[in-house]
């Protein structure tokens, strides 16, 4: 089924994120939706600002910014002149920036060469190799990380859990290419799902798999489900292809969004150790910043899928429940424009909205 794709007037592209725990401080999201349509995704219940609902039509119904790259440039421009141009924009914080919209749009691939442009550094999280198309741009952008997501090589969990996104095959040669290219490379394992993908064995087949292709780092994430839209979507998809674990979920998600330390803490030791094992994560990381005009390694700390990147001061923000300067919809300047005119575990709502 083809989506419905809308455009939206946007007023700004660069999102000042105002969260000190977030490790970086603009974002930027040229889509609202995503045709991966992942059954865990923490950004399905922002369809709810737009006045839609956060079932599958968080995949079907897909907004795009309208001149989001001439927009970006003239933001970029005024900041120039100030002597203010951001030091770590993250791409993709919300939806997928590569979903297949972009190869028609291709809102992201001007949006990374008005950064590169103005030397701006910038990470991207995506699942897609989509993000190929854009090699000759990533050479000689200022990159932290391209945030490849991907957290089972299992092919029944992929299709069960996100049918709609490119196979982990896939995700594994777009990591070797873009480590042969010379452009740093980070894995999101995320969001781990307990009893699934969380296994010593699963876990070292993944790193392997990762480190093999030529993977910097990694960042590991455990499954939130902090709205309840989301977390009713998901056990909708977890009740018909794993009956036998809803209620075992059901307990450990039992009004929590997180898993309790309990299950947790052993889980994180055990999948950490066989990245750590291969310098994924840890002090035998490499993390080196960028020079001007040149390709850095200095791996992202980025928003991913399932929630916040593990182990940072972000997902502390999450449990602790700090606010952001956003409050509803339109915090970050958009409003829908008229249809046909050319040219965004689990986070909390108002974190979110800081980040479209």
């Amino acid at each position: 089924m083809r989506p419905n794709v809308e455009p939206m007037a946007a007023k700004t592209i660069l999102n000042r994120v105002r969260v000190p725990a977030m490790p970086f401080d603009w974002s930027i999201n040229p889509y609202r939706g995503c045709q991966h349509g992942c059954s865990f995704c923490y950004a399905r219940s922002t369809h709810t600002f737009l006045g839609q609902p956060a079932d599958d039509t968080f995949q079907r119904h897909i907004y795009w910014k309208a001149g989001a790259p001439d927009i970006l440039r003239r933001q970029l421009a005024r900041l120039a002149r100030q002597g203010r141009l951001p030091d770590h924009v993250a791409i993709g914080t919300a939806t997928d920036p590569y979903q297949p919209l972009e190869a028609k749009a291709m809102l992201t691939r001007g949006c990374i060469e008005a950064l590169a442009d103005y030397g701006v550094p910038f990470s991207v999280t995506t699942r897609s190799p989509l993000v190929l198309r854009d090699l000759d741009i990533l050479r000689r952008a200022r990159v932290l990380s391209v945030n490849i997501s991907l957290h089972t090589l299992d092919a029944q969990v992929w299709r069960r859990f996100e049918p709609a996104s490119p196979a982990p095959r896939r995700r594994l040669e777009t990591i070797g290419r873009l480590a042969d290219a010379g452009v740093p490379v980070t894995v999101f394992a995320a969001p781990m799902l307990p009893y699934l993908t969380d296994s010593r064995e699963t876990a070292a087949e993944l790193a392997e798999a990762c480190k093999s292709r030529g993977a910097d780092r990694a960042m590991i994430d455990f499954l939130r489900l902090q709205a309840p839209e989301v977390k009713q979507w998901f056990f909708g998809v977890l009740q018909q292809h794993y009956p036998k674990l809803a209620p075992v979920y059901g307990n450990l998600y039992y009004r929590r969004a997180g898993l309790p330390e309990s299950y947790v803490r052993p889980a994180r030791e055990r999948v950490e150790a066989e990245f750590r094992r291969l310098g994924l994560i840890g002090p035998g990381a490499p993390k080196r910043k960028p020079a001007d005009n040149r390709t850095g390694r200095d791996a992202a700390g980025a928003v991913t899928e399932g929630g916040l990147a593990a182990g940072g001061r972000a997902g502390q923000a999450m449990e602790a429940g700090l606010p952001a300067n956003g409050s509803g919809p339109g915090a970050d300047g958009f409003a829908s424009g008229p249809f046909g005119d050319p040219a965004a575990g689990s986070g909390c709502v108002p974190l979110q909205l800081t980040l479209f």
